[in-house]
Order: C-alpha cells, then structure tokens, then sequence
C-alpha cells in the first residue's frame, strides 16, 4: 500500500484468559509495514474492514489501483469487505484454497507477532491487555525495529527514505 501498490492481510488468534481475540493486520508488500490493524473477539469481515479502512486511512485515502492479497477466508469474499475495496478502488487478490503459502508474508507477520509478543507478555488475562501489548508491538516494529528487507531500517523510516527517493526522481 505505498509506491509498489500492494497490500496484504489475514487475521490471527491471540490467546487471552477472557476468551478468543483476533487481529486483523494490513501489510504494505513493499516496506512490509502493518499499516492497518484492527481487534475484536469476533473473527469477521467486519474486523477485516476495520482493519482495511484503518490502512487507507494511514496511507490518506490515496490507495486507487492497490492490489490487496488475502486468503479466500469469508472474512475476505464477503459483502461488506468486497464492497470497501470497491469504494477504495482496490483490486482483490486472493490465493488458492487451502495454501497458506500463497500469503506467506502475511503468514509469517502473524507468526513472529504470536512468537514475540507471547514469549515476553503472554498468554494475556484480558483482551484490553491483548490489545495494548499488540498495539504496542506494532508501534515498535514498524518505527523502532531494523528489518533485514530494508536495508536494516525501521519500516517507517525506509518508507520515508523511499518516498523522499521517489520525489527527488519525479522532479
């Protein structure tokens, strides 16, 4: 959902003591930052637009002609989530059934989150300490952690960097 118009999503458990929670996250494919996620205890596709809208909201509105990937989960081939690609002009990608390796970033994001933040903070009591500690994770890895796909750069900071690029080559 930056200069490389592609986006990726899917939706993941995080455990807590109050019963299921779920994360909606949104990929940009190119610096791989989450730049939309969403909570709920309910695996839906009102959680996935949630999450969808959070991103284009981040990117300002300006996500015509993105392709978003996602796997064929109900959460993504329903109504309501087809209908805000539509509104957005986003094109729907989506992988074949049953091959979680046609998402693998997504896949993987999820895994490291689940790994991560479960080893140092969970399993959660509440949902509130779920959504804090996630949400915190996400803060941290997309501005302070270096990532090994950008040059060992912090996402935010790689997109910056990018963007900056792609002004002084437009001019």
């Amino acid at each position: 959902m930056s200069r490389t118009r592609a986006g990726a999503g899917d939706l993941t458990e995080i455990p807590t003591d109050e019963g299921k929670f779920y994360l909606a996250s949104v990929l940009d494919l190119h610096s791989r930052r989450c730049v939309g996620f969403a909570m709920d205890a309910h695996h839906d596709t009102e959680l996935a637009r949630a999450a969808l809208c959070t991103a284009i909201a981040v990117r300002g509105g300006e996500v015509t002609g993105v392709i978003f990937h996602t796997d064929q989960g109900g959460e993504y081939t329903g109504h309501l989530f087809a209908h805000a690609c539509v509104n957005a002009k986003i094109t729907q990608s989506m992988g074949r059934t049953g091959s979680a390796l046609d998402n693998a970033v997504s896949e993987a994001f999820h895994s490291t989150i689940e790994f991560e933040l479960l080893a140092a903070d969970g399993p959660f009591a509440t949902r509130a300490q779920a959504r804090r500690a996630v949400a915190g994770y996400l803060d941290y890895d997309n501005h302070q952690r270096r990532h090994s796909t950008c040059g060992m750069l912090a996402l935010a900071v790689y997109e910056q960097q990018q963007s900056a690029a792609h002004r002084e080559r437009a001019a």
